[in-house]
């Protein structure tokens, strides 16, 4: 793994994934398990975890024994992801007494995006702040939307492009307000590999922070260059079968 900027340095240190690449887990793992061997004690934000949960989240790093524990307690519903990949994490963060950070949406709070608009999920303060009423950046969401289309093999309707690409923007949002308020000395982001792109993603809400930010994308082989500050290429693309056969249908 290339060394040129020191991971122990940076006040933000995003790290991607493809949800369901198990090598991409094991390395995103290990890059984490150096760090804190070389000293680092970092904050811990999570995708996996939405943001209502985060007394749960707290409470259950105090007293919970396993990993198990924290995600009965503090995932309520979130079947969706494939926890054995995310156990090793938390279960690292008990080992150190680390602060877990739930940085996400929920489902229903993206959807009311999708629907509504910002303000459905939103507070007034975090609009303001970011700039999500008046001045967002509108290549910004038609960048988002391109994604979006293209990562479901241009079948969805041109109608629902722009608003799901506003929940994408406030996903972003609300996990680069949970970054700027850690009280950590290093946070570590863990979420998908849109998410840490320095064109797109966490980064562009960072504002001055932006430049103690290194964002690490783990790209399956044979994907598409993307705008990381660094790429690591995994060993091998999880068979899917069709990608876009269940959208077909």
């Amino acid at each position: 793994m290339e060394e040129a900027v020191p991971l122990t340095g940076q006040r933000f240190l995003l790290l991607g994934e493809v949800h369901d690449n198990a090598d991409g887990h094991a390395r995103r793992l290990a890059l984490l398990q150096s760090l804190i061997a070389a000293g680092a004690r970092p904050a811990i934000a999570m995708e996996q975890f939405d943001r209502e949960h985060q007394a749960e989240l707290t409470q259950a790093m105090q007293t919970c024994a396993d990993a198990d524990c924290v995600i009965r307690r503090a995932a309520p519903g979130r079947q969706s992801w494939h926890w054995p990949y995310y156990s090793p994490v938390i279960e690292l963060a008990l080992q150190y007494r680390l602060p877990l950070l739930a940085a996400n949406l929920s489902r229903q709070d993206a959807a009311r995006i999708v629907r509504e608009g910002f303000a459905a999920a939103l507070d007034a303060e975090t609009r303001q702040r970011f700039g999500l009423d008046a001045s967002l950046p509108q290549a910004l969401l038609q960048e988002q939307a391109a994604v979006i289309a293209e990562g479901h093999c241009h079948l969805l309707p041109e109608n629902l492009l722009p608003g799901m690409a506003r929940a994408q923007v406030a996903r972003d949002v609300w996990m680069a307000r949970t970054l700027l308020a850690s009280p950590a000395a290093q946070t570590v982001l863990l979420a998908g590999n849109g998410h840490v792109r320095h064109d797109l993603g966490v980064p562009c809400w960072l504002g001055d922070a932006a430049s103690g930010t290194l964002g690490i994308g783990f790209l399956e082989p044979d994907t598409p260059a993307a705008p990381y500050d660094r790429a690591e290429t995994v060993a091998a693309r999880t068979d899917r079968g069709d990608p876009c056969g269940a959208l077909k249908r």
